[in-house]
């Protein structure tokens, strides 16, 4: 079918099925851009693969085809084979292909004038702004779900590799902002979709937005900060690290975050339906914690200790009337934030990577995005920690202020009880999907969501 396509995707950081067996089940070409002159064919084929539990996927593979090997692109080679619609083919990862992302760039500039340039394909723009089809495109590496190519230092083209049919949060969340004036986010400007033939549902595939290169990263900020006040308080000798910042101001910006979270939040409820969970309904949000707190036992037993304090904490939800909620973030961590000079900036809004579709698509809760940043603060404070004995007390006070001044920036009204019990059960939840992924993918870090869950139960008890 595709020699080499099965070797790639298993090969791919972003390909999540690396660690099982599977087959390439089906390739289903979906659009191709128009010919150029000189260059390669560029093609958009989606591929199915099917595991052994029967379960399957589908990636998008964006494929650059040659009739001659490109010895430049030796390391993006997927394979060669005989090309449905271009014969014997040399195929390579568009992505790590300059020439074939010029074409990308150029047909995002075309859609704006004319529409509909390349069939089977929709390029989609926000404004009237020029996009530099002269920028040279520059591909980031390393582990991601997805794979992001920068123009220039003027915007960023994000391929999503895992795509399921209907609306990707990643572009309805920034569309929407960007249309209402949003200075809290990278501003789109457009998506590229196809229909997705089985379902005739939309299926979002990229998105091209604003890139701030001249930003900081919300983590890097934070863990610097820590380290400059663990450095002084430690007993050990640690030398600095390379290239890191140590003059940030955290307490300055913990409530420049909440602010900007704040008017985010203001804005999606605007954009898109809110609603008010019922009790029945907030009942069902309490069992989706407890269930997840079961499952999480199974692969964390040291969690047992806790369970009853995190069932408690679950269960307060149980009495709740009148949860309001509304399209969220989904994923907020200090990760998905980035520092310009004008101030923070959201990006990311695609959810968390492990849910499905439909649930990176229902609405929440507002407090699931400020406990996850919480949270990111609170891990922030003991990565760093690790390092520097006896500076665990002068991390748990950064958290602490960075947590304090995010929260009265974005609630300066204070906490009523009822906001108090969402908080808290959002944060145990938070804890406890972070434990199962320390527990699965890095076992050295599981201490950190641990202590977090330990100190929150203590406190709630």
């Amino acid at each position: 079918m595709r020699p080499g396509l099965r070797h790639f995707l298993h090969t791919a950081d972003w390909f999540v099925g690396a660690e099982q067996d599977f087959t390439v089940a089906d390739v289903r070409r979906v659009g191709a851009l128009p010919l150029p002159e000189e260059g390669p064919a560029v093609v958009v084929d989606l591929v199915t693969v099917t595991f052994p539990d029967g379960t399957s996927d589908r990636y998008q593979v964006l494929v650059s085809l040659r009739p001659s090997e490109d010895e430049r692109l030796a390391a993006a080679l997927i394979g060669v084979w005989e090309d449905p619609d271009h014969g014997r083919s040399h195929a390579y990862d568009a992505i790590a292909d300059p020439e074939a992302m010029a074409q990308v760039i150029a047909a995002f500039a075309q859609a704006a004038l004319a529409g509909d340039p390349a069939p089977g394909l929709g390029f989609h723009r926000i404004g009237e702004g020029a996009v530099n089809t002269a920028a040279r495109a520059r591909a980031f590496t390393g582990k991601q779900s997805n794979s992001l190519v920068a123009f220039g230092d003027e915007s960023m083209f994000k391929l999503f590799r895992r795509v399921e049919a209907g609306p990707n949060p990643d572009v309805e969340l920034p569309r929407a902002l960007t249309a209402a004036g949003s200075g809290d986010v990278a501003a789109m400007i457009g998506w590229l979709d196809t229909v997705d033939e089985p379902t005739g549902q939309v299926l979002h595939l990229a998105v091209l937005q604003e890139f701030l290169d001249d930003s900081a990263g919300g983590w890097d900020l934070a863990t610097a900060a820590v380290r400059t006040l663990c450095a002084e308080a430690s007993t050990d000798d640690v030398p600095p690290t390379p290239g890191a910042s140590t003059d940030v101001d955290f307490s300055a910006e913990a409530p420049l975050l909440g602010a900007a979270l704040l008017r985010v939040h203001g804005l999606l409820a605007d954009a898109f339906t809110t609603d008010v969970l019922s009790g029945t309904e907030a009942a069902n949000l309490c069992s989706r914690m407890q269930q997840r707190l079961l499952d999480a036992l199974g692969v964390v037993p040291e969690l047992a200790g806790h369970r009853d304090g995190l069932s408690a904490i679950f269960e307060r939800v149980r009495t709740l009337d009148g949860v309001r909620v509304q399209r969220v973030h989904g994923d907020l961590h200090l990760g998905q934030a980035l520092r310009t000079g004008e101030g923070w900036r959201f990006i990311d809004f695609e959810g968390e990577p492990e849910l499905s579709l439909a649930d990176r698509l229902r609405p929440d809760s507002v407090w699931a995005d400020v406990a996850s940043m919480v949270r990111s603060l609170d891990y922030a404070a003991n990565v760093v920690a690790r390092v520097f004995p006896g500076a665990e007390d002068v991390a748990d006070a950064w958290a602490r202020d960075a947590a304090e001044g995010f929260l009265a920036a974005y609630a300066p009204e204070g906490l009523s009880h009822h906001r108090e019990i969402l908080l808290d059960a959002y944060l145990a939840e938070r804890a406890v999907i972070e434990c199962v992924h320390e527990a699965t993918h890095r076992p050295t870090w599981l201490p950190i969501p641990l202590r977090g869950i330990e100190r929150l139960v203590a406190d709630r008890a």
